[in-house]
């Protein structure tokens, strides 16, 4: 066919562990409801070089199609890498690198160590050396200690004769190192020991704030980028050859375009790019943005089933992919990218099915890949997969199916119960609601999939389903990014925000994005903690369509050069088997009870956890790397119990800690039970104490309400079950004995930085001294430090505490993981409702977000909207789930205020009226509506979709003395507590478990 002479071009590839796409569209024909621009597609085996099969399938779709490979119609090759996280989902060694992690954090971390949350499995091929060396920042920029060389020397020697190539440096703090005096410090120094062979990643150019997510993405970076150099230096040759002229690009996860000298550099941001293009290209192909937005839809399962994975997830009616939770986990490892809420499994065309001597059938996950048409029976081959399968049952025609009539029945008829189990399951996980729902079947290996699936209603086919990966790297928009700190002193974030919202368009612009189609898509504002200047990092990001005359975007400086002409074989893929993991059944799972004690599990923490989190009322720090710590001492061989009050005499003596100061500096300088030993151990011998009886926390919520039980396992006492607060709150004189006026109930206290510094404060004036002057000693600390408050009485701490509040923070996780498992997550706000009294007081996403810090704590609000009805999951359910808390008003929405943590509730009508929903000492927690978990005030991001809940507090609150230290007046706030229901007590664990 020959050409329009005035259309434009842009040629998508997307290159699958078994199967490369290509599709060349005309995007000036996009509103053709029949073709959506498409002029030609192909589809063909993805070839162990990876360049031959890009090659063919970009000459295909230009002689089909008639165009010029020289032609300047052609806007741009885009490219999308379903190939690496195949790598990752396979546990393919011959493709992951193992990766040297060098932590600059001394004296910090040490009791959270790099992959402590990785599958053992993808430890055990990635994990090549790990060191703490001294280093990191604190989070008002000073530094913790500075890069001492001769360390760094030392590491260097290390990792030479370990003969590693890859190697992460990770900070505490490193994304607010704008000035290179850490990370990139460390980086110059190893550069000139080992050369430049070594692939070095400094992790603030991959994360943001977040200590554990961010070194678990440098690693799975550092693994794979050797990879994806020899990947992208076939796709250039691959265009030399083909006489393209046009610019290379490849697609991100977030759907956006990076330059092919970027992707090499950080491969993560690409990492899962083929499942975002898979959504988008679905979308495109379906013609969703094409539909009237009347209301009137409902979202929709995309599955795409390629040679090697299967990638499933949801497709709002308004065409964009479901957003993923605060957290995501890639390939089992919990990071902190913002993408799509995609899930993959290993399945797909090539998966293996193997028929064990007891008459088990497996399916997956690995897979023959490109070599299905070599190695799969139906092509002459010897290797069992669900495309013969397939072919044997006459599902296909495809190969010759007579080479599969050896298989017997049993297997095949096991095998596609295999396949259908492995869908169902996935899909069932991704759904929200247990109501049946429309799927949307797309990818070349989808003539596996069964034509009924349990819980599906219409499974639908648009037409190049086949290659809508391609079809989405095609499609692919342009971004830009602006990251910086700015100065907010004497100016206000809104004016501050609107300039480098602007910057970051014209961003998107300059790198190659229409104007007229340019919008911001994230905002994120972090204020940075205990600085009097307001110094506020400022992420924005933009995104356009590329526009007709774009040139290639520019490289980043330390891009790498892939202008390579010499050709690489690409190595055999070495498969290791995952080990099955035992999954435990929470709706049957109970405790260990052992006489009057609760011995812990890996469960028990990860319930508890969760709770802790809620209610923590957005404040308290993160509890995940305190589970962490608490987990590994489980893996150890250690034990944590907890006990009763009923169990203790009213005069033993608890020992009490916490940390005190930002509740932000958790998440990066990861807080360790040492700290407290040894805060602990200091005041002790000043209070002339020997021996205690259990450990109590503070307050239960956030990571303070597991301190205790880490403190269990340092003192081999028990924790006791309650905490003197029964939530989070920002000062630390908010707590029920200092409340009531009990003698000791503050002073004598003692402070750790875990860096050789302990400060014990005596006496005070009255209670408000102690937490402003250890807050000012705190500060200097780096904003965070062991607290150790003075013992107390089991009298003391039951009858001015909040009792079992330990098995109230399990039961609410309880409730999460059991609403995850039945995926239920619409049923996550009701099932914690029915253990404590309370309300749901609102459910919508995100639309703005405001902090800025005084007198040492985050202060801000955040707006929260109703879901428009194009974004609803089943937008027959708006109303109804509104009716009770605004009365179906469509411009509705909730402003929460906050000091660390969520102060008051604010219902603001469309009619200008505002009322109170709900108001401190009552606890207000917003829960991510993805994935049921709770969320702290650092997390709450635009656009994110969340439930609001509003919890009884303890009567000892609710008194003239509790409202007057942790009611409204005492945050200023001007307006009467009126309760939300009567606190009911929580049902110990212990009691109800105990002989069972």
């Amino acid at each position: 066919m020959k050409p329009d002479s005035g259309s434009w071009y842009r040629i998508g590839v997307d290159v699958g562990g078994t199967n490369t796409d290509g599709v060349i569209i005309d995007i000036t024909k996009s509103n053709d409801s029949t073709s959506r621009g498409v002029v030609a597609s192909f589809k063909h085996a993805t070839t162990s070089d990876i360049t031959t099969g890009i090659e063919l399938a970009v000459k295909k779709v230009l002689e089909e199609s008639g165009v010029d490979p020289a032609s300047e119609n052609i806007l741009s090759l885009t490219i999308g890498t379903t190939h690496f996280i195949n790598a990752v989902v396979q546990l393919d060694s011959s493709r992951l690198e193992k990766v040297a992690v060098l932590r600059l954090a001394a004296p910090y971390t040490t009791e959270c160590p790099s992959f402590i949350d990785f599958p053992q499995d993808l430890k055990h091929i990635l994990n090549g050396h790990i060191a703490i060396i001294h280093g990191g920042m604190q989070i008002d920029g000073r530094t913790i200690n500075d890069i001492r060389e001769e360390e760094v020397v030392e590491q260097a020697t290390i990792i030479r004769k370990k003969g590693l190539k890859n190697v992460v440096l990770v900070g505490v703090y490193s994304p607010l190192d704008v000035e290179g005096k850490q990370e990139y410090r460390a980086r110059d120094i190893l550069r000139r020991e080992l050369g430049d062979s070594v692939n070095i990643i400094c992790s603030r150019d991959v994360g943001h704030v977040g200590f554990v997510e961010r070194e678990n993405a440098s690693i799975l970076n550092g693994s794979i980028m050797s990879f994806a150099r020899r990947t992208i230096r076939g796709y250039k040759r691959a265009m030399k050859r083909l006489g393209l002229k046009c610019p290379l690009y490849l697609t991100q996860n977030d759907g956006t375009l990076t330059t092919a000298e970027e992707g090499a550099r950080l491969p993560i941001k690409t990492f899962s790019s083929g499942a975002t293009n898979s959504m988008r290209g679905a979308s495109y192909l379906a013609g969703v943005d094409l539909k009237s937005k009347d209301g009137s839809g409902k979202s929709m399962i995309v599955v795409d089933i390629g040679g090697t994975t299967t990638d499933v997830g949801v497709l709002l009616p308004s065409g964009f992919p479901r957003q993923a939770a605060a957290f995501i986990e890639v390939a089992g490892v919990r990071t902190n990218f913002t993408m799509p809420d995609v899930h993959s499994i290993g399945l797909g065309g090539g998966s293996r099915v193997r028929d064990s001597d007891s008459g088990r059938v497996t399916v997956g996950p690995d897979s023959v890949g490109h070599n299905l048409t070599r190695d799969s029976f139906v092509f002459g081959g010897d290797q069992l997969t669900t495309t013969d399968i397939m072919a044997f049952s006459g599902d296909l025609n495809l190969g010759d199916p007579s080479r599969v009539a050896h298989v017997p029945r049993a297997t095949v008829d096991k095998a596609k119960i295999g396949i259908q189990r492995l869908l169902e399951i996935v899909i069932d996980r991704m759904k929200t609601s247990p109501e049946d729902c429309d799927l949307l079947l797309v990818g070349g290996g989808s003539i596996i999939a069964p034509p009924v699936l349990k819980g599906v209603k219409n499974i639908l086919v648009p037409k190049y389903h086949e290659v809508a990966n391609a079809v989405g790297a095609a499609i692919a928009s342009v971004s830009g990014e602006v990251d910086t700190i700015e100065i907010l002193h004497g100016r206000g974030l809104p004016e501050a925000l609107e300039r480098i919202k602007q910057q970051a368009i014209d961003s998107a612009v300059k790198t190659g994005a229409d104007p007229n189609t340019a919008r911001i898509v994230d905002i994120n504002v972090l204020p940075i903690q205990y600085v009097t200047n307001q110094a506020t990092r400022i992420i924005v990001r933009a995104v356009g369509e590329l526009k007709h005359d774009a040139h290639s975007l520019p490289s980043a400086p330390n891009a790498f050069d892939l202008d390579d002409d010499g050709e690489e074989v690409e190595k055999e893929p070495v498969i290791n088997k995952p080990t099955i993991q035992d999954k435990v059944d929470y709706t049957t799972y109970r405790p260990k009870i052992v006489g009057n004690e609760w011995i812990l599990s890996e469960t028990d923490l990860f319930f508890i956890m969760e709770g802790c989190g809620i209610l923590g009322t957005g404040g308290g720090g993160s509890p995940y790397p305190a589970y962490l710590v608490c987990r590994q001492i489980l893996r150890d061989g250690g034990s944590i119990r907890i006990v009763d009050h009923s169990s203790l005499a009213d005069d033993d003596v608890v020992a009490r800690g916490g940390f005190m100061g930002s509740p932000s500096v958790g998440s990066e300088r990861i807080r360790s039970g040492e700290h407290l030993r040894i805060a602990g151990r200091e005041l002790a011998k000043y209070c002339g104490i020997t021996k205690f009886s259990a450990t109590l926390c503070d307050e239960i919520g956030g990571s303070n309400g597991m301190q205790s039980l880490q403190m269990s396992k340092y003192y081999d006492v028990p924790a006791l079950d309650g905490d003197l607060m029964g939530r989070a709150y920002p000062m630390l004189n908010q707590v029920l004995p200092a409340v009531y006026d009990r003698p000791n109930s503050l002073v004598p206290c003692s402070l750790n930085d875990g860096d050789g510094n302990t400060v014990i404060l005596t006496a005070v004036k009255n209670d408000h001294f102690v937490e402003s002057i250890m807050r000012v000693v705190t500060t200097e600390m780096g904003s965070s430090a062991a607290l150790c408050p003075p013992p107390l009485s089991v009298r003391d701490a039951r009858d001015f505490g909040v009792t079992r509040s330990q098995s109230q923070a399990w039961r609410m996780g309880r409730a999460v993981a059991i609403c995850r498992q039945m995926n239920d997550m619409k049923g996550v706000a009701d099932s914690i409702l029915k253990l404590q009294n309370g309300v749901c007081l609102f459910v919508g996403k995100i639309i703005d977000v405001s902090r800025e810090v005084r007198a040492g704590f985050t202060w801000g609000q955040v707006r929260i909207a109703r879901l428009r009805d194009d974004e609803l999951e089943d937008t027959t359910e708006g109303a109804d789930r509104f009716k009770q808390v605004d009365g179906n008003d469509e411009g509705a929405t909730m402003l929460i205020p906050f000091q660390n943590e969520n102060l008051c509730a604010y219902l603001d009508s469309s009619d200008g009226s505002r009322k109170v929903a709900a108001s401190v000492p009552d606890l207000i927690t917003i829960l991510d509506s993805q994935s049921g978990s709770h969320l702290g005030t650092p997390e709450y991001t635009y656009g994110l979709r969340v439930t609001v809940i509003a919890l009884a507090g303890h009567p000892l609150w609710r008194s003239e003395l509790g409202l007057r230290v942790g009611g409204p007046a005492a945050f200023g706030l001007g307006h009467t507590f009126k309760p939300i229901g009567d606190y009911r007590e929580p049902v110990s664990v212990i009691e109800e478990y105990a002989g069972l």
